[in-house]
C-alpha cells in the first residue's frame, strides 16, 4: 500500500518541489495538489489521502481552519503542518485542533520523508526541539482542569505519560524506566484509550494544558 499524499500550499513552485521530491519514493504517492485551505478540504474529501501536508498560510481558508474542517469530517485524517517559522503561533493551535505534527519547509528532505511515513504509520511528530516550544508556549495559558479519565492511569501508565509529555520517544522511556519498548508501546495505548486521544501530540497538549506534571 503506496502513501497517497495531499500537498496543500500556495506557492506552486513549492508544491512542484515537494512532488518531484516524493516522487523519487516508491512507498509514497502524491495524490492531489491544493493551492488554498478550501480547495485542500475539498480534496481531503475527494481523494481520502494517508497524509495530508498543510502550509499553514493559505489564502480564503487557513491551515488551522482546513485542518479543523478535515477532522470533522474524518477524525483518521492524518495532518502534517508545513510552516516557514518553527514558532509559528497557528502551529499551537493546529496541534490543539488535532494535526499529528509539523515539519519546516527548510528542513533536510529526507526528514520530511520520514515524517510523512511516521504520520501515515499512525505515529504522531513531536521532535524534543519542537515539544520544548509547545511546553513553553502551554505554559504561558490558563490552565484547564484535567479530565477525570486521569485518574483511572495506573503508577506505571502515569509515569510513561510524564515521558511522552517530556517529548521521549518509545524507545528512550523504555531506557528512562527499564522497560521493553513494546510494553511502552502498550502503555501508550492504553493511555490514549482511557484519555479517548488520537495520539501522542494530544497528550502533550493535555499534559500541558492541564499542567498534569508540573513540580
Amino acid at each position: 500500500m503506496s502513501i497517497r499524499v495531499l500537498v496543500a500550499d500556495d506557492q506552486s513552485m513549492v508544491r512542484a518541489g515537494f512532488r518531484m521530491l516524493l516522487s523519487g519514493e516508491e512507498d509514497i504517492e502524491v495524490v492531489a495538489e491544493a493551492s488554498n485551505g478550501l480547495e485542500a478540504v475539498d480534496k481531503a474529501a475527494r481523494f481520502n489521502p494517508s497524509v495530508v501536508l498543510m502550509d499553514i498560510r493559505m489564502p480564503e481558508l487557513d491551515g488551522l481552519q482546513a485542518t479543523r474542517r478535515i477532522l470533522a469530517a474524518d477524525d483518521k485524517a492524518r495532518i502534517l503542518i508545513l510552516t516557514t517559522f518553527d514558532l509559528d503561533e497557528y502551529v499551537y493551535e493546529a496541534l490543539r485542533a488535532g494535526a499529528s505534527g509539523f515539519v519546516l519547509k527548510d528542513d533536510p528532505p529526507e526528514q520530511l520523508i520520514a515524517a510523512i511515513r511516521t504520520v501515515a504509520a499512525g505515529e504522531a511528530l513531536l521532535s524534543p526541539s519542537v515539544t520544548r516550544r509547545v511546553i513553553s508556549e502551554f505554559t504561558r495559558l490558563p490552565r484547564q482542569a484535567p479530565p477525570d479519565e486521569v485518574a483511572e492511569l495506573s503508577a506505571r501508565e502515569r509515569d510513561v505519560f510524564r515521558l511522552v509529555a517530556r517529548g521521549l520517544s518509545n524507545a528512550e522511556i523504555g531506557d528512562e524506566l527499564f522497560i521493553s519498548e513494546t510494553t511502552v508501546k502498550t502503555h501508550v495505548t492504553h493511555i490514549l484509550q482511557k484519555l479517548e486521544l488520537r495520539d501522542r501530540v494530544q497528550a502533550v497538549v493535555l499534559a500541558y494544558q492541564t499542567g498534569l506534571f508540573e513540580e
